[in-house]
């Protein structure tokens, strides 16, 4: 019998969303008392998938008003430049993992009712400098991508009545040059900081096949 950690719940006109895990309840549970949270961790644990349904939990009970979704642009082998299409086009493949979020959680029309009116607004990060975000819960996805400068960028974005949600997969950095992970760096700085939090998450929280996490296991093991 599955022990219940955690009595939130988002019910969607499709599921009903929740923390099915030790580390699920912890990251979700700091999502709701820390102003900024890290969640750390191998792809398919729920980090994105959890802290955007608590942002539109907070959207529906009118605790905030927007939700900014960002992720880093790291370009891997092919410049952005020669991609064919407008820069919107060229950018979008980057984004579909959040727009892929958005529609499970909230349905096939979610780009009419809410992105189209900039209430949830899906940006690169580079595109958040000089901005400041009052009643917004703020998501940054694949954060081990940033670097040390875009990380301070993003966290120094945050107005009043705002959360920030930052989530990677440190032992998947892409960034050119060796350069040192702003995630890593970031946690460092702030883990001793009264209204931050951290989640680490291992194989045992994915929610993905079964397959998903003996793939991980047989690479750590190579």
């Amino acid at each position: 019998m599955k022990k219940k950690y955690f009595s939130f719940f988002l019910k969607t006109k499709y599921s009903l969303i929740k923390p099915k895990t030790k580390m699920q309840f912890y990251y979700v549970k700091n999502i709701l008392n820390k102003t900024i949270t890290f969640g750390i961790g191998v792809s398919g644990t729920g980090k994105t998938y959890l802290a955007t349904a608590t942002a539109i939990d907070f959207l529906k009970r009118k605790k905030i008003y927007r939700i900014i979704l960002a992720r880093p642009i790291v370009e891997a082998g092919e410049k952005l430049g020669y991609l064919p299409g407008n820069f919107n086009q060229k950018i979008n493949p980057y984004l579909c993992p959040i727009y892929d979020v958005l529609f499970e959680i909230l349905g096939p029309h979610f780009n009419e009712k809410y992105i189209s009116h900039n209430i949830i607004e899906v940006v690169p990060l580079a595109y958040m400098r000089g901005r400041t975000f009052n009643d917004s819960f703020i998501i940054l996805d694949e954060a081990q991508n940033t670097t040390i400068t875009q990380m301070k960028m993003f966290l120094t974005r945050l107005g009043f009545n705002s959360k920030a949600v930052i989530n990677g997969d440190i032992s998947q950095i892409d960034l050119p040059n060796k350069s040192i992970s702003g995630l890593k760096h970031a946690i460092n700085i702030c883990k001793n900081l009264h209204d931050v939090g951290i989640t680490y998450f291992s194989i045992k929280d994915i929610m993905r096949s079964s397959i998903v996490a003996n793939i991980i296991k047989a690479y750590d093991n190579k």
